[in-house]
Formats: structure tokens, C-alpha cells, sequence
């Protein structure tokens, strides 16, 4: 299954001022009561659909742990959660990590998996950045500001140019925003 076409995708949801958790954790703001007639409508189908094209998904421990309070949406497919913490799960599909990660992301998973998303916490997002690890990122915007709270990125260090590849606005207010990472990588030679 594995090919040069695999991509890592950093998908975060975000109030509008970049929070992606009040200080306290909690994310009881994500849902979205806005109504917005231009948009979207954001169908069980729709996403049913999309969810088949991602093969693996990436966490951290948080992340986790809202995922299993709030309803597993992963299904079967597989999921590494990043964690030092000595973690136990009953699901088949759900590995513990604590290694390297480029290891984990260019040895283990993108020679199998064509889609992999990593799908929470400010800490990876900033270790996946900061290694070069992602290929997309997918920002999806609820139409909040929470005014402090945990930020998407924290203090990355470090500047990254990002192409806008696409733009959604949903019926529920909510706007998704789809970067490819620009890596800087050095052009060939024009002759």
C-alpha cells in the first residue's frame, strides 16, 4: 500500500483566535449553534465518506482520552497515540508510542498508509512542525472566541510559508481552512 504519495495531515479545530482547549481542557465550545445559509451542510454521509479515506490516525494522550469520552469516532482504523504515560486500551486498532518520531512516521507508517491524519494536541503539532513530519494542514474554525485557553500553535520557533489549497464554509458556521506545508525545500537548477 505504501507509496511517495503518502501524506501526513495536522487537523486541529480551533476557536477563532486559535485556542484549541479552555486552560481547564475542556472543549464543550466546539460544537457550533450558528447558522450560516451560504454554507455547507455537513451531511452523515459526507462525512462517513471522508472518514474512509483516512487510514491512520496519530494522537496524543488528550487527545485520546476526549476521543473515548466523547464517543470513539475512529472506527477500526488504526491509531498510534503518542504518550510517555503507561496507557491500556481494549481496542484492537489502538497502539501506544513513546519512540522516535520520524521513525514512527517514515519507517512504520507512511511506507502503509496512504492518508494519515494527526489529529490533536499543540505539543505534537509542534514536534511534527518542527521535524518536518506534516504535509497539510486542515484547520477547522468554530465560530467562537474563547479569549485564553491552550493554543493550536505554541511557540513553534520557527517560520513555515504554507499554500492555501482550499476553503469551506459549513451551514453550522464552522470554516474549514486546507494549507499544504511549503518545507522549503531547495529547487532544482535552471539551466
Amino acid at each position: 500500500m505504501a507509496t511517495d504519495t503518502s501524506k501526513v495531515t495536522i487537523h486541529m479545530v480551533s476557536s477563532l483566535d486559535g485556542f484549541i482547549a479552555k486552560k481547564d481542557g475542556s472543549i464543550s465550545w466546539m460544537q457550533s449553534s450558528d447558522t450560516y445559509d451560504k454554507g455547507v451542510t455537513l451531511t452523515d454521509e459526507y462525512i462517513a465518506e471522508f472518514l474512509k479515506s483516512i487510514d491512520c490516525y496519530i494522537m496524543g494522550s488528550r487527545t485520546y482520552e476526549h476521543a473515548l469520552e466523547l464517543g470513539w469516532p475512529y472506527g477500526d482504523v488504526p491509531v498510534i497515540v503518542l504518550t510517555n504515560r503507561n496507557l491500556t486500551t481494549d481496542r484492537e486498532n489502538v497502539e501506544f508510542y513513546s519512540g522516535d518520531l520520524q521513525e514512527l512516521v517514515n519507517v512504520r507508517l507512511k511506507p502503509n498508509h496512504r492518508n494519515i491524519w494527526m489529529v490533536g494536541g499543540a505539543m505534537l503539532t509542534k514536534e511534527f512542525m518542527r521535524l518536518k513530519l506534516a504535509d497539510d494542514i486542515v484547520i477547522s474554525i468554530i465560530p467562537v472566541v474563547l479569549g485564553d485557553g491552550k493554543l493550536f500553535f505554541d511557540h513553534i520557533g520557527q517560520e513555515q510559508a504554507l499554500h492555501l489549497k482550499d476553503v469551506t464554509a459549513y451551514k453550522d458556521g464552522m470554516v474549514e481552512l486546507s494549507y499544504e506545508i511549503k518545507n522549503n525545500k531547495t529547487a532544482p537548477a535552471v539551466v
